[in-house]
């Protein structure tokens, strides 16, 4: 989300030798093709182990599905240097300040002040403005603005002149509307080789949502867990469950913990924008039920288990 200009010069290949043509690539052959068939075909069999509501997790995959993280955005500057715009998350809830951090690393020369606007990403209307003052402690410049904006999508503009010439540094992010409340865990239980897990959640507003988790043991995580279903206003429960094929055969010592949970309010009509809501940064954690009841069986996913049989079908003629 930076803006910076490259200038590209064309090569100079006087002088040079051309490479001759090389031949176009083969199509692969047809034991190629029905290994790559087949190899899909164990994929979907795979899939179709876990049922879409409960679905194993890596770590790898735990950082990547994090709902509301910031990438913090950097600029290169000349002579090595960087200036880089820190955000402490990507969507903000209507109200909440928005904290500013920037940092510009090298010999370059700059002002003891950077300025802020926030503006909408569509119309480019500036709708706030600030200034980061630099902290002696630090050295990083730091700021805030109001957040108290419509809900909607926003850039956020960071520039300064740096040795004269002036740079700006631009990262998106968005308000959101407040959706309600997580108001904890009832008990879990256990259901059809589930572990099921209440969620209390009191909306504001009545309508369709859709609320996803990641499930840990202590630091290792475990499965993302997600459903979706209609709430009225107020006080409801929303079910998250964790099939026996994620949990089965797991050693699980002490507490279970729910985890990056997010619910999003599902658009009445196409073309509506989907708003966006977080729970606390330290999760829930909870005390399940003995676990030994719980089966490594595969769950039942018809159009998986149809797609492997046609991907089969079709290796088999190669």
């Amino acid at each position: 989300f930076s803006e910076t200009t490259t200038d590209i010069h064309p090569q100079n290949t006087a002088g040079k030798q051309e490479m001759p043509d090389r031949p176009a690539p083969q199509p692969p052959g047809n034991n190629a093709l029905g290994f790559m068939l087949a190899s899909i075909a164990d994929q979907y069999s795979e899939n179709a182990k876990y049922p879409p509501w409960s679905t194993p997790l890596t770590e790898a995959q735990a950082q990547g599905y994090r709902g509301n993280h910031y990438e913090p955005v950097t600029l290169p500057l000349a002579n090595t240097g960087q200036f880089t715009v820190t955000l402490e998350k990507y969507r903000f809830t209507k109200g909440e300040p928005i904290l500013i951090v920037a940092s510009i690393n090298g010999p370059q020369v700059v002002a003891d002040t950077l300025k802020a606007t926030l503006e909408q990403a569509r119309s480019r209307d500036s709708v706030a403005t600030t200034s980061l003052a630099m902290s002696d402690d630090t050295g990083y410049y730091q700021g805030s603005l109001d957040g108290d904006e419509q809900p909607a999508e926003y850039r956020l503009i960071v520039e300064e002149s740096i040795d004269g010439k002036p740079v700006r540094n631009v990262s998106a992010l968005t308000i959101e509307a407040h959706l309600g409340d997580f108001e904890g865990l009832e008990d879990s239980y256990l259901a059809n080789n589930n572990l099921v897990i209440p969620v209390r959640f009191s909306a504001e507003q009545s309508g369709y949502y859709a609320l996803s988790a990641q499930l840990y043991s202590g630091q290792r995580p475990i499965a993302l867990l997600q459903t979706e279903q209609r709430l009225n206003t107020g006080a409801d429960t929303i079910d998250l469950k964790a099939h026996g094929t994620v949990l089965a055969d797991i050693p699980v010592q002490g507490p279970l913990t729910l985890r990056h949970l997010q619910i999003r309010q599902l658009p009445e009509k196409p073309g509506n924008r989907t708003h966006y809501g977080f729970g606390p940064e330290e999760g829930f954690s909870f005390s399940p039920p003995d676990l030994d009841r719980l089966r490594d069986t595969p769950a039942s996913d018809p159009e998986s288990e149809q797609r492997a049989a046609l991907l089969r079908q079709l290796a088999d003629k190669f």
